[in-house]
């Protein structure tokens, strides 16, 4: 799966989907698709990620209290 980063709207490859769509995670193993060499995986927080749509992450993703809200 792929998503961008919001600041640099690079695309980042998700390596971690469990951890993604896990809200007790803040961050997820990903690989930054910019340049023409294979990037080393990082973490990146899920709050700087957003679809390559534009679209923000689903807050079930990200919080786990997302249905007391």
């Amino acid at each position: 799966m792929f998503l961008k980063d919001k600041q640099t709207d690079d695309l980042i490859e998700i390596l971690d989907i469990e951890a993604l769509f896990n809200p007790n995670k803040s961050s997820v193993s990903g690989q930054a698709q910019a340049g023409q060499e294979e990037q080393e995986p990082a973490s990146f927080e899920k709050e700087n990620l957003k679809f390559p749509s534009g679209e923000l992450l689903p807050r079930c993703w990200m919080d786990e209290n997302y249905q007391q809200a």
